[in-house]
């Protein structure tokens, strides 16, 4: 896993004056060295010039980037970041062809494969990726990203030049690109972060290479083009079929994941989509007689100061428990404590780029840092509730009904502690609302589909689009921040177009919560783990934490000439941290309800203070 940058214009001649470009290069990777602190290349053209930063997870020796090939007087250069699971495959499909290869990486069979196939080769492709190809005889530049956009890809597009970068902060060490945020993107952070819309990097002038999409720049300017999108057509199996099937896939997917020649690890919360993929993982890894390291996070004295709610029914060691001695895994709990929780919120940020989930995503980022210093791969079971319908947006009477996203209808908060004049001046819940139904227009139809199936699609869709792309966002972050490389198996675009047209009686079959995937799952867990309820990512109950959280606001609104003083109301903002904590009333999601609106504010003041923006 790696970070990738680089630049493009057909007026300059940056051979011309190659110090000068270069040192632009090794800048870009300097800022994402967290991304790859094992090696770092770079390579300078005429046109264009590319840089990338490495962690070693396949072929240790002799998988440097950049990388070059030069077939039949064809010159063409990759910097990649990601992993092919299927690259074992289409590497004998190439032979097949009589190409030889001279590393046993990836990165030379994506090479070796748009060669041969040009940009088609990304539909060719199961994997995470993001990879920029220079191609020398079209003399064009091409970007790629993989279908679920679980690896990030930024540009922008200033006087003729394209400048990209894996994360936001690369294109910021480009000469003359500046943190500018406008109308819209403060629309983007208080009115639907930290979602943000897909395709935008919310600093003005900032965008994102599209899931399924790539991008080819030449002297005739840019083309962007969809490879693969979802596609809606009767489900025609019995269930008893469909379970086989996605029994198949997931395991099929897990499996391959665990394509790596360094050890792997699992996350493990005792849930049954964490719990599925430990499984997997630990029986393929007994087969070579090996044991697999698992990971499980808490916060300190949670078992005290735990309050179960209706997001949040039980806690997650005593199942944990059960699945270690199950599995049979070398487990690891893991604990945050408020401090540790509350330095690592601006941290956050600092791996974003962007405000984003608060002490759920600092959490993530400490624990991540502390897997790292034992493992670089990690699967993770994110994505199944997005894809198998696990929320309760999914099945509330109030989210079908509504004309918002389901996962943030409360958008009270969102403005509860803006000044007036913000309010009237931002159109937030317009923004929010005009965001929506654009996507709710694109989902694809069904002939024929109407009523609670069609509505239950547009929310599958809402849900693909959006909430899982900000938590592939912040699992990506939190861990590449790290060293840390975390896969996703059960959001393989096989799963994905598989499930997305299975209807929602088999889904929810039984009128059991992702009964499809429990189904799947009856041959690798034990049934007090497969249909646990639902519990999602903890997060801590330490009154210690809401206090630091009031304090430093407290501290802020005192001295009057933080950034957020501008946007906030101060007696608003007194009398709500004066009111009793209220934990059931979420602004996103189902995690981030008072004290995280506090640490959100937090996070927009570091995050303007911190970046130096420009409000334009």
């Amino acid at each position: 896993m790696c970070g990738i940058a680089g630049f493009s214009n057909f007026t300059v001649d940056y051979a011309a004056t190659p110090d000068k470009w270069t040192e632009v290069l090794k800048e870009m990777n300097h800022v994402q060295r967290h991304r790859g602190p094992d090696e770092q290349g770079d390579c300078l053209y005429p046109h264009c010039g590319l840089a990338h930063v490495r962690l070693s997870i396949i072929d240790l020796s002799t998988g440097h980037q950049p990388m070059t090939d030069n077939r039949e007087g064809r010159e063409c250069t990759i910097v990649y970041n990601g992993e092919i699971y299927n690259m074992p495959e289409l590497r004998r499909e190439l032979e097949k062809r009589g190409i030889i290869f001279s590393t046993t990486s990836d990165t030379e069979v994506i090479l070796k494969g748009y060669q041969a196939y040009g940009v088609d080769i990304a539909e060719k492709l199961n994997g995470i990726f993001a990879f920029a190809l220079w191609d020398g005889r079209k003399q064009k530049l091409y970007l790629f990203r993989d279908r679920s956009g679980i690896k990030p890809l930024f540009y922008t597009v200033r006087d003729n030049t394209l400048i990209f970068s894996s994360e936001i902060k690369g294109i910021f060490s480009y000469p003359g690109i500046e943190p500018e945020v406008d109308r819209e993107g403060l629309c983007e952070v208080f009115g639907l972060g930290p979602a943000k819309t897909y395709g935008k990097g919310v600093f003005k002038g900032i965008k994102e290479v599209l899931p399924g999409h790539y991008l080819e720049f030449g002297k005739e300017g840019l083309r962007d083009t969809c490879y693969w999108q979802l596609e809606s057509r009767p489900h025609e199996e019995s269930f008893e079929d469909t379970v086989e099937h996605t029994r198949e896939l997931v395991y099929s997917a897990v499996k391959m994941q665990m394509l790596s020649d360094v050890p792997i690890c699992t996350f493990l919360s005792g849930g049954v989509d964490s719990s599925l993929v430990t499984a997997i993982c630990s029986r393929e890894l007994k087969k070579e007689g090996k044991r697999l390291d698992t990971y499980s996070f808490d916060f300190t004295d949670n078992d005290i100061n735990f309050k179960a709610n209706a997001f949040q029914p039980s806690q997650d060691r005593p199942w944990v428990e059960k699945m270690v001695e199950f599995a049979g895994t070398n487990h690891h709990f893991l604990e945050c404590n408020h401090l540790d929780l509350y330095d690592y919120l601006y941290k956050a940020v600092d791996a974003r780029d962007l405000p984003c989930m608060a002490d759920v995503e600092s959490s993530m980022l400490y624990f991540c840092e502390l897997v790292a210093k034992n493992n670089k791969v990690t699967l993770t079971g994110e994505c199944a509730d997005e894809i198998f319908g696990g929320y309760p947006w999914f099945h509330k009477k109030e989210c079908f009904e509504a004309d918002i996203f389901p996962w943030s209808m409360d958008f009270g908060m969102r403005t509860l502690l803006l000044k007036d004049e913000v309010v009237r001046e931002l159109p937030l819940e317009e923004y929010a609302r005009a965001a929506y139904e654009k996507t709710v227009r694109e989902t694809p139809e069904l002939y024929g589909e109407s009523g609670e199936e069609k509505r239950r699609r547009e929310i599958s869709y809402l849900n693909l689009k959006w909430f899982m792309q900000t938590l592939l966002d912040r699992m990506d972050r939190t861990s590449m921040y790290s060293g840390l490389e975390a896969r996703v198996p059960l959001a393989d675009h096989r799963i994905i177009e598989y499930v997305w047209n299975v209807p929602w009686s088999m889904k929810c079959h039984d009128g059991i919560v992702k009964g499809l995937l429990r189904a799947a799952g009856e041959k690798y867990l034990p049934d007090e783990v497969l249909y646990r309820r639902k519990s999602p990512y903890p997060k801590t109950y330490d009154p210690a934490y809401e206090t630091r959280l009031r304090q430093e606001m407290t501290k802020l609104l005192h001295e009057g000439n933080a950034p957020i003083c501008a946007l906030l109301d101060r007696k608003k903002v007194e009398d709500y941290m004066e009111s009793p904590t209220d934990y059931g009333r979420p602004f996103y999601g189902q995690l981030m309800a008072g004290p995280q609106l506090l640490a959100y504010m937090l996070q927009i003041n570091y995050w303007l203070e911190r970046y130096k923006i420009r409000l334009v």
